[in-house]
């Protein structure tokens, strides 16, 4: 095994989150995707977190904590998946599960599918329409199991953009930094209008023995079908967030 093997499968295993989530296999994977995506980087600018350490803890990793919130066979979304974290790290770990990567921002969505193709993971489809867009559409619209945002946007708005695309039992999948009390309350309101609720807020660490992340995943279940007038357009969404 290489050094980033070894590194990477060492604190995977080290963290109670994501213990016995990355097999040596899907390690050797994962190092292709994060030398690549290095490679693009240089001249795409798709993270500024371009060190070793950095690139397995803070986006190998720790997009790979969500697994095991995701059922078998799932279809499943990200929205704004930007330089494919977690939709490729998802893709990789998980070949039962279909996913969509959505990003407004072309020349990413290029990338991601163009890594899709190099790293052979026939699981990955892509689109550079807006969620809001999507969420709007019939083809999309309440077809998919779970709706993942990392990094994204505040949860009031994700809420709006995510949830359209949630079957009835679906979820929605927030992974996000530190998610306080206070942006929670926020977020009642726009959860309750497109037909969700909160089933859990998970908060957890994640270290690499030199450098720890707090995190939480916020998981929202679909328990009602969004009414028609919701996802709203961007700038409506912008202007007065539910």
């Amino acid at each position: 095994m290489s050094d980033f093997v070894n590194k990477l499968l060492e604190v995977a295993e080290g963290n109670a989150t994501t213990k016995g989530i990355i097999t040596e296999e899907n390690a050797k994977k994962l190092e292709q995707l994060s030398s690549h995506m290095l490679e693009v980087n240089e001249h795409l600018n798709l993270t500024a977190i371009k060190d070793e350490d950095g690139v397995i803890l803070k986006h190998l990793v720790d997009s790979s904590a969500c697994v095991t919130y995701i059922p078998k066979g799932s279809r499943l979304a990200d929205i704004g998946c930007g330089g494919g974290f977690p939709s490729l790290v998802i893709a990789i770990l998980r070949g039962d599960v279909s996913v969509l990567g959505v990003d407004s921002v072309a020349k990413k969505v290029k990338y991601v599918d163009e890594t899709a193709s190099l790293l052979g993971l026939s699981n990955v489809e892509i689109s550079s329409r807006r969620a809001e867009e999507l969420g709007q559409d019939e083809e999309y619209r309440e077809t998919f199991d779970i709706v993942t945002a990392r990094a994204v946007a505040r949860l009031n708005i994700l809420c709006e953009l995510c949830l359209p695309l949630l079957k009835l039992g679906g979820r929605f999948i927030a992974m996000k930094s530190q998610t306080t009390s206070e942006e929670l309350e926020e977020a009642k309101n726009a959860i309750a209008l497109v037909g969700g609720k909160l089933e859990k807020v998970d908060a957890y660490t994640l270290t690499n023995g030199k450098e720890t992340l707090e995190r939480t995943m916020v998981v929202i279940k679909k328990v009602g079908k969004t009414p028609n007038k919701y996802p709203r357009n961007n700038s409506q969404i912008a202007k007065k967030p539910l």
